[in-house]
């Protein structure tokens, strides 16, 4: 009896070890996830900050074009706004998440990071235009509301026990019906249907944050080698980040203040 005794003490005493290891494996996992999707975030502020300055002057004899809202542009700012070549920096993220989502798991870990950076900085140059629209300190002000948002929101998604598995393919639906109507309104140009598009489009990419944090959690396997971990890793930042900057850019068209 006491044998008995002793080998189940032993046995719960190893199965809290091995609990132990995985959520200590969980937890290095989930860091370097928000860790990669924050220094994606700062690549992208500093490829904007850097794009723009770049790109617009407050000396009229530097300036080639003058906006409406009376914003100089450079010969860059021309370029990169102006020409054909807005539509290639505009498309170049989405090429760039299509190519990581097909080819990560052929790719090293080391490609994959680095063509992740690639895409933030590509993303960056892309919502430059931001800062030719709305007004700085409005633009700080959605960021620091949209990361205190997500915050609440992927902590959520990470501690619930809920099953938020339901809801992908309701928030996927939803998601194919939001860029419909994007596109259709880029004809009609209606005030009406650009506030309701914006509406949902908070309550979309806030429901995704959670879902995806829960779902990133789940594919944490702790058999994982250091490559695939790190595969994982990187498509898991992808996500939360992309569910970042749509957050963001919906909160922007409520809260921002035009100039």
């Amino acid at each position: 009896m006491a044998d008995l005794r002793n080998y189940n003490a032993r046995a719960a005493a190893a199965g809290t070890r091995a609990d132990a290891a995985i959520d200590e494996g969980l937890r290095a996992y989930m860091i370097k996830v928000y860790n990669l999707m924050a220094l994606g975030l700062a690549i992208t502020g500093l490829a904007a900050l850097g794009t723009v300055s770049l790109a617009t002057t407050s000396d009229p004899s530097a300036a080639v074009a003058t906006l409406g809202n009376g914003n100089m542009l450079t010969q860059f700012g021309t370029v990169i706004y102006g020409s054909p070549l807005r539509w290639l920096i505009m498309l170049a993220p989405l090429g760039f998440v299509f190519f990581l989502s097909f080819r990560v798991h052929k790719m090293s870990v080391s490609a994959a990071q680095t063509t992740f950076w690639a895409f933030a900085a590509l993303m960056g140059i892309s919502l430059s235009s931001i800062f030719l629209v709305y007004t700085t300190a409005s633009i700080v002000q959605t960021f620091f509301i949209t990361a205190a948002s997500f915050g609440a929101l992927s902590l959520w998604g990470y501690t619930t026990k809920r099953d938020l598995s339901g809801m992908g393919s309701f928030l996927f639906m939803g998601l194919i019906g939001l860029i419909i109507a994007m596109v259709v309104n880029i004809f009609l140009a209606s005030p009406a249907l650009q506030f309701a598009i914006s509406g949902i489009g908070v309550l979309i990419f806030a429901g995704l944050t959670a879902y995806d944090t829960q779902q990133i959690k789940e594919m944490y396997f702790e058999g994982d080698g250091t490559a695939v971990a790190g595969r994982k890793a990187i498509m898991g930042a992808l996500r939360l980040y992309l569910d970042f900057i749509n957050l963001f850019m919906f909160l922007l068209q409520f809260l921002g203040n035009r100039e």
